[in-house]
């Protein structure tokens, strides 16, 4: 199930567009807060402003937040406060790597499968079709399992279950633009296929794809939380949020309740405020399609 259909309570909600373009610009607040976050943390751990967030010597276990630890100490000692942001880094590299990954095969391949059509439109839509039946999770646990961990492991475990979304929004685009009058010109010009799809093509066939990106980018946070939950995904020195709540999940009984509250609200604020960000793109690059 993706972020899209999880939001369908969002486009009901947002009717009137003063409404949708403050929760746009709120996600789009909160998308950058978490990249100079991302940005800023690094820099901040080596001034020694921010504890390393990979040092469990230092702390004692399972301290309460206080002004020493705002977010208190995990169960390995580590400031969780540190964590946190750190693992911000870890999420924006994982994912923008994934949809950058799924969109240029996506791209690619549904603007060849557009134009030429015939055979290769066939074989590339049923091996889409079968990528696309396939639960998104499920998926990358399998084949995590088969690359391993690591930043760039992980964005290819994620980003396989994506690319059939850009093959079939770019691949419906281009079928329906080849025969237009521009396109027949160029090829009564002799131009080449990889020119007209290129030159010709490309900029009117992805046109909504800054909203997938945005909405799967969300999406693959969730993913790559799920996968660190199951232990998977990157390795265990990295801080990433997943793995922190796994590793907290045992303690939350006992009252220890911060370990787990403080990175599932910022992976819960970075999902949101995407989602949000991608609602607002939907609306406006396509203005109509809440009228329907």
């Amino acid at each position: 199930m993706t972020i899209r259909t999880n939001l369908e309570f969002f486009g009901r909600v947002l009717q009137r567009p003063q409404l949708s373009s403050r929760l746009m610009a709120a996600g789009l607040a909160v998308t950058l807060l978490f990249i100079a976050i991302a940005f800023l943390s690094p820099l901040l751990v080596a001034l020694g402003l921010l504890a390393d967030p990979q040092d469990s010597i230092t702390f004692a276990i399972h301290e309460p937040p206080s002004f020493s630890h705002w977010f208190g100490t995990s169960r390995e000692g580590y400031d969780v406060f540190s964590r946190t942001l750190a693992a911000t880094l870890a999420a924006f590299q994982v994912v923008i790597a994934a949809t950058v990954i799924s969109l240029l095969v996506g791209v690619s391949l549904g603007m060849v499968s557009g134009y030429l059509g015939g055979n290769v439109d066939r074989a590339l839509l049923f091996f889409m079709d079968t990528i696309y039946t396939l639960p998104g999770l499920l998926l990358s646990i399998v084949l995590s399992f088969i690359v391993g961990r690591g930043i760039i492991n992980a964005a290819i475990a994620i980003s396989i279950s994506y690319i059939p979304q850009y093959f079939r929004v770019v691949r419906n685009q281009t079928a329906s633009l080849k025969n237009q009058m521009f396109v027949e010109a160029a090829q009564a010009l002799g131009a080449s296929t990889p020119r007209i799809l290129i030159k010709y093509l490309l900029a009117n066939a992805i046109q909504s794809v800054p909203v997938l990106f945005t909405l799967n980018a969300a999406d693959a946070i969730l993913v790559l939380g799920g996968l660190g939950f199951l232990g998977l995904g990157l390795p265990e020195e990295i801080p990433e949020w997943g793995h922190d709540l796994r590793e907290a999940l045992p303690a939350l009984s006992t009252g220890i309740w911060w370990t787990t509250f403080f990175p599932g609200l910022a992976l819960t604020a970075m999902v949101t405020g995407l989602s949000l960000l991608g609602e607002g793109l939907s609306e406006l690059i396509n203005p109509k399609e809440r009228e329907s």
